[in-house]
């Protein structure tokens, strides 16, 4: 009496036999959307170690007061009038 006993969800057979089971549209899309999902946390990481090593690089040289258009810092409320 021969009980040979398969696991249909991992495709394992015994012997020589390896049954392969295709994926489906939702597994492949499933795969697609969570290695895009690594590549992205990829980016994200070397960008947060960039800004980590060379913190200042990032910033903009300008500040609140350059737009003021000729005005000094304090004196904004007497341009409203």
């Amino acid at each position: 009496m021969n009980n040979n006993h398969y696991n249909s969800s991992l495709g394992i057979g015994t012997g020589n036999t390896i049954h392969s089971y295709p994926l489906t549209l939702e597994q492949k899309t499933a795969f697609a959307f969570v290695g895009m999902l690594f590549i992205f946390l990829g980016l994200l990481i070397v960008r947060c170690f960039r800004i980590l090593l060379d913190p200042y690089s990032s910033m903009s040289s300008l500040t609140w007061a350059d737009g003021m258009d000729g005005l000094e810092k304090g004196t904004f409320e007497y341009a409203l009038a």
